[in-house]
């Protein structure tokens, strides 16, 4: 093992605060990670100016240092540097802090990894009730029709249904039966104890405990507490039942158990916390109906930055379930990303950096979309004055939005297209106080842009190429103008045009780099490339070499080519975490490949219930990070075709 790493895993260790503030540090393909116990306690000016580090980031309480294909060398020396960290756990007054901070992070995680999975369902249903609401009002459709009643039920059953489907995704989180939380969940929704629920007649199990005639239909709070329970039962019975009838009587003893305790005591208390926080949004509503919209609308990006705004997202989903209207989240998620969108966009009319522009130019359309990560990480974040322009923008827009009582009538995504869930109450009226604060977020946001960069953005035009960029001989592929001066018989002194051209590593739809939601990657920090939505589990080699690093997890490989290309393969975002479960079959360290040939088995639906987008990025490593991308695909590829050729 090489040594020449050593004083930077020092400089690292000394920097995050020393091992007295490690409680956990680990790798992925391209960054260490670390869990402590006081981030404050992090040099960070100091650690972003270290030689050897491309960037740090902190997210769902991991603090991320970010070192590149050399990361597996550097954690070699740091362990060395760090050995034993257990005393470090197991520290009365720093457990004590970790606990805490661990307990929020840990909520905040578990609430978001469980809605997760759900955002699929829960926006294709809120656009087909936006859609159905459109129709109202443009009379195609009446509401005395029986289109109008299966309509509305294509969308409704997600809503009535949404505690058989959080049953399930959090038990998938818990690692317990989620067939068998979605059965307890079904219990509480079955026809026959709704009946009960309506004739309202006193009901008691062999007439001892009295059962509470509550409705679970789209509940939340309930079966969150039903299915914690069910964690434990479940365990215990798996525990001590033989296993040679475990198959039957974990099972029937769960039910049992389960059912008693659903009906008879959690789900009661899980109403009687829903009816309190039901009272919070009617005293919101009718005192305060300004403030969420203007706090979610100004801060959004900081709680991005931190992943708080995982923990505030559901409190819509719950406000929706029980009062039919949203305006905790919603309002300020959508005016928020407007006006990033905006930011973003007047920063690429601005700048005179290439690669800024780049950025900026993608990421303002896909902020308006409801996508900000890129410009929040690429732009907004390094340059600061987008960020505050920004923040303005959306606290007007959230602003207005509060005082006009705007509110969406199903979720779905925060963009551009989500007015169209301000359509309900055969009203128009909603969507018309949207987007006037999505005007007024988006002109407040770029107009301030603007101003300030007057002041912070420099006017310097794109430097002349440097000497030792100019070479005589012709590369190894031409760009377009380089091409054009050959075919006419120029003279033209041709700069280094030589890229490396890289295959789908799997079926799917081509997306630009800048747009991924990892901000290291999509920032060009790591290096250029090319990402795939993948539509199928195989993924094969972008390229033919060498299998130079090959994760244990199989989420990750480097691979280098037999002209030293270094090229990064890496299968969904954070997927490090999920520790090699839904990865099969990965090749090994030394494997020589050739372009098109399977690297590993990624099982998506894994990846996504994990709560982790199933993106695979190509991205070369040894490469410039401003490195020019030409996109030779887009849309729908298939494996191995040729789709980006990236400058070296």
């Amino acid at each position: 093992m090489s040594k020449q790493y050593a004083p930077l895993a020092a400089d690292i260790v000394r920097l995050v605060g020393g091992k007295a503030n490690i409680t956990e540090a680990y790798h992925c393909q391209t960054r260490l990670r670390f869990a402590l116990k006081d981030e404050s306690a992090v040099a960070l000016d100091e650690l972003n100016a270290t030689e050897g580090i491309v960037k740090t980031l902190s997210k769902g309480g991991v603090f991320q240092v970010v070192v590149g294909m050399h990361v597996k060398d550097v954690f070699d020396e740091m362990e060395h540097e760090l050995g034993d960290l257990s005393a470090n756990a197991n520290d009365a007054d720093g457990a004590a802090k970790d606990k805490h901070k661990k307990v929020g992070s840990a909520v905040i995680e578990f609430v978001s990894s469980v809605f997760q999975p759900l955002i699929p369902a829960l926006s294709g249903a809120g656009m087909v009730k936006a859609l159905l609401a459109l129709l109202v009002v443009l009379k195609v459709v009446n509401t005395g029709s029986q289109t109008y009643v299966l309509v509305n039920l294509f969308a409704d059953a997600v809503f009535y249904f949404l505690p058989v489907l959080l049953a399930f995704s959090a038990a998938q989180k818990l690692k317990i039966s989620p067939i068998l939380a979605a059965a307890v969940a079904a219990m509480m929704l079955h026809p026959n104890w709704v009946a009960l629920v309506t004739k309202k007649d006193p009901v008691t199990f062999f007439d001892i405990l009295p059962f509470p005639l509550v409705n679970y239909s789209g509940a939340v709070i309930p079966i969150i507490l039903v299915v914690f329970a069910q964690f434990y039962v479940e365990r215990g019975l798996t525990r001590v039942i033989p296993k040679s009838v475990n198959l039957v009587f974990v099972p029937m003893l769960t039910f049992l158990v389960m059912g008693t305790l659903a009906l008879g005591v959690l789900g009661p208390i899980g109403s009687i916390l829903s009816g309190y926080l039901g009272s919070f949004f009617t005293f919101l509503s009718t005192n305060a109906a300004w403030a969420p919209a203007l706090l979610v609308g100004a801060t959004l990006p900081v709680m991005v930055m931190f992943g708080l705004h995982n923990g505030i997202a559901p409190l819509g989903v719950v406000q929706l379930a029980q009062t039919g209207k949203e305006s905790i989240f919603g309002p300020g998620a959508l005016v928020s990303n407007i006006a990033m969108g905006a930011a973003a966009l007047v920063v690429a009319f601005r700048t005179k950096d290439k690669k800024t522009r780049q950025i900026a130019t993608a990421g303002g359309i896909t902020g308006l979309m409801g996508i900000t990560e890129p410009i929040l990480y690429g732009v907004a974040l390094p340059k600061r004055y987008p960020l505050i322009a920004a923040m303005i923008g959306g606290g007007a827009g959230g602003l207005y939005a509060g005082l006009s009582q705007a509110h969406r009538f199903a979720t779905g995504s925060s963009g551009l297209p989500a007015v169209l869930l301000y359509i309900g109450d055969n009203s128009l009226v909603n969507m018309i106080n949207i987007i006037i604060a999505l005007v007024i977020s988006a002109a407040v946001s770029a107009v301030l842009t603007f101003a300030l960069s007057l002041k912070f953005e420099k006017a310097a035009v794109d430097a002349a190429p440097a000497a030792d960029d100019v070479v005589a001989a012709p590369s190894r592929r031409r760009t377009a103008a380089a091409e054009s001066a050959f075919t006419a018989g120029g003279t033209a002194t041709l700069v280094r045009t030589e890229t490396v051209e890289l295959a789908a590593p799997c079926a799917g739809t081509v997306v630009p780099l800048a747009e991924v939601s990892d901000p290291v990657f999509a920032s060009g920090a790591m290096g250029q490339g090319i990402a795939v939505e993948p539509s199928e589990s195989v993924i094969v080699s972008p390229v033919s070499g060498t299998v130079a690093v090959a994760m244990k997890t199989g989420h990750a490989f480097g691979i280098k080519t037999d002209d030293g290309v270094e090229v990064l393969v890496h299968v969904g975002i954070d997927t490090v975490t999920m520790k090699g479960e839904g990865f099969h079959g990965a090749l090994e360290r030394g494997t020589r490949v050739e372009a098109g040939q399977p690297l590993v088995t990624a099982d998506l639906d894994a990846i996504r219930a994990a709560g982790h987008p199933a993106t695979v990025l190509v991205v070369v490593t040894n490469g410039p990070t401003d490195a020019p991308v030409e996109q030779l695909e887009g849309g729908s590829v298939v494996a191995g075709a040729a789709i980006a050729a990236v400058g070296r």
